[in-house]
């Protein structure tokens, strides 16, 4: 499916106001946006709403568009809405407000999957410890694994077959279009929205934001992170690390870089 060229009205009227901005958080959500006492977390999102005027936020996450929504069902946090939510592992674009898909991005997205679905459903059919998720996705195919000595193996086979494979918390594996990722996907809107990189942080806590780290923009890992992504961003400059779990380590991460409002 490919998308039309849906709201340039809004990308222009957005492009005007990132000028002004003095900062875009692009972060994911579980363990990291999400993360931290519900009093931490409502702190933090009443500080980043009376900011929004300085403040552009862009969801990244593993989540699909649904799951997402789900979050506001909460009624004892008042979550802020994204301007931007990239979703599904960075296969899934869309516009905040209105939801719809950003139509350049998604449309990358799209040709690099082309018809691939059924070839990639059947890709692991016959490996032992994988379970598919019981999800619905354009561009991705999940399942639930359990690291084993066929693990190697397996990615190599994603890899050989032309795909992009991320795994994360030793039990989420996504077989992804080649070069398709959250960072890379974050890189395609920022460039679209003629964002300046000096101007992003990006925050995550699990192995599958280590493509947004490995983008060079400045980022935070915060407290609670994954051992194995502590141990991946080790000799990664652009990486602040902070003892601090979910929402006090973004703001904590967000001092260090001098960007509070």
């Amino acid at each position: 499916m490919f998308y039309d060229e849906i709201g340039k009205l809004k990308v222009t009227q957005n492009q005007t106001m990132i000028q002004n901005n003095t900062l875009v958080l692009a972060t994911d959500l579980d363990g990291t946006f999400l993360g931290g006492s519900p009093e931490e977390r409502q702190k933090f999102y009443d500080y980043l709403e009376e900011n929004r005027h300085r403040l552009l936020l862009i969801f990244v996450t593993g989540r699909s568009l649904e799951f997402t929504l789900r979050l506001y069902d909460e009624k004892n946090i008042k979550m802020p809405r994204p301007d931007y939510l990239i979703g599904d592992v960075g296969t899934t674009v869309y516009e905040g407000k209105s939801l719809t898909p950003v139509a350049e991005v998604q449309n990358w997205i799209a040709n690099l999957w082309g018809n691939a679905s059924e070839f990639a459903h059947q890709l692991l059919t016959d490996e032992p410890g994988l379970t598919l998720q019981p999800i619905f996705a354009e561009y991705r195919v999940s399942y639930y694994y359990k690291p084993d000595e066929n693990q190697e193996r397996i990615v190599k086979k994603i890899h050989d077959a032309g795909f992009q494979c991320i795994t994360s918390a030793d039990k989420y594996l996504d077989i992804l279009p080649p070069g398709v990722a959250k960072g890379s996907t974050l890189l395609k809107l920022m460039d679209m929205l003629k964002i300046h990189p000096q101007q992003v942080i990006t925050s995550g806590d699990s192995l599958n934001d280590l493509p947004l780290f490995e983008t060079g923009l400045k980022s935070i890992a915060v407290g609670n992170s994954e051992l194995k992504l502590v141990e991946k961003i080790k000799s990664l400059k652009n990486v602040y690390y902070s003892e601090f779990p979910g929402v006090a380590g973004i703001w904590d991460g967000i001092q260090y870089y001098g960007k509070t409002f």
